[in-house]
């Protein structure tokens, strides 16, 4: 990959526009220096409570026509252990972006503070699972009043670039955007998935989820995101990290034409294996030859025109 695909997020510099989507591969030092090493241009790790969780029962993820059904239900081991885990993150190859989670903005605050003294080179606030109880968009973490409250608590414990995961859900996406970067938001992350769905075993008669319900991600969602990240970068200053569906270099290019800088990747390692990143940067920089763009700034927010 050449300097076309090359972009600043917040500061960092990342070789090219693709990030692992919190979640996926994340686990571990050495799953993310995988990721890394199949051409992802910064990967986020699973997101970290302040005490360890199980999650839900399995299956936590299934496939269905459309896309897939996930609900993991924030199962880590816990921020002590991950400060064990994540050390000399140099290691990986690319920028790490941290995963704070909390069931309030005391908890955030707290695990933001301990992932200030580590290596990450930003935090990303996860605002809007749609399928655990206590957290996100069950929390009622996806209002304006509620994101302002955690952003603002977790820019008190660090300098670090703070990213604002935030749900398609909320009734104006727009405001609740705002209301991040009013609160100190360095970029928005957009979007987590939808849901609660379901899917029901018809010679069962049960749901197939381990926990009956669960979020939506995958190609369903994309023009969603799509609408989201358009409407977003309409309406505040700071980047947008385009994420729901990403799948092609084609998606990766429609995103950044409705104004992202960064993509999220996440459910297409499931359709087109771990070494997806590089596939998506070939086929966006086979597209831009092609179409005579030099770099990713002549295509950041054309469709706006």
């Amino acid at each position: 990959m050449g300097k076309m695909l090359e972009v600043n997020l917040c500061g960092i510099k990342m070789r090219n526009p693709t990030v692992l989507a919190s979640g996926v591969m994340g686990l571990s030092k050495g799953t993310l220096k995988r990721v890394a090493d199949e051409g992802a241009g910064a990967v986020t790790i699973k997101s970290i409570s302040p005490k360890p969780r199980e999650g839900h029962p399995n299956p936590t993820i299934i496939g269905f026509e459309a896309g897939l059904m996930n609900a993991v239900g924030y199962s880590n081991a816990g921020i002590e252990q991950a400060k064990v885990e994540f050390t000399d993150l140099k290691q990986v190859g690319v920028p790490v972006i941290g995963s704070a989670l909390g069931k309030n903005a005391d908890e955030f605050a707290q695990v933001v503070a301990e992932m200030d003294k580590m290596e990450f080179d930003a935090i990303e606030l996860p605002l809007s699972c749609p399928h655990t109880p206590g957290y996100g968009t069950m929390a009622g973490h996806g209002s304006c009043e509620a994101v302002g409250e955690i952003v603002s608590a977790a820019r008190k414990e660090t300098k670090k670039p703070l990213f604002a995961k935030i749900s398609p859900l909320v009734g104006e996406i727009t405001e609740v955007a705002k209301e991040a970067e009013k609160a100190g938001a360095d970029a928005i992350t957009a979007v987590n998935s939808l849901g609660p769905g379901m899917i029901i075993d018809i010679n069962t008669a049960k749901p197939i989820m381990g926990f009956k319900i669960g979020g939506i991600c995958g190609p369903a969602i994309r023009p969603v995101a799509v609408k989201c990240v358009y409407d977003i970068y309409e309406s505040v200053k700071i980047p947008v990290i385009g994420t729901g569906g990403v799948t092609t270099g084609r998606d990766a290019i429609e995103m950044i034409l409705a104004g992202a800088t960064a993509v999220g990747i996440g459910s297409a390692i499931y359709y087109r294996e771990l070494d997806v990143f590089r596939k998506i940067c070939f086929e966006m920089e086979w597209w831009m030859k092609k179409m005579g763009y030099k770099n990713l700034k002549e295509l950041r927010g054309k469709a706006h025109g």
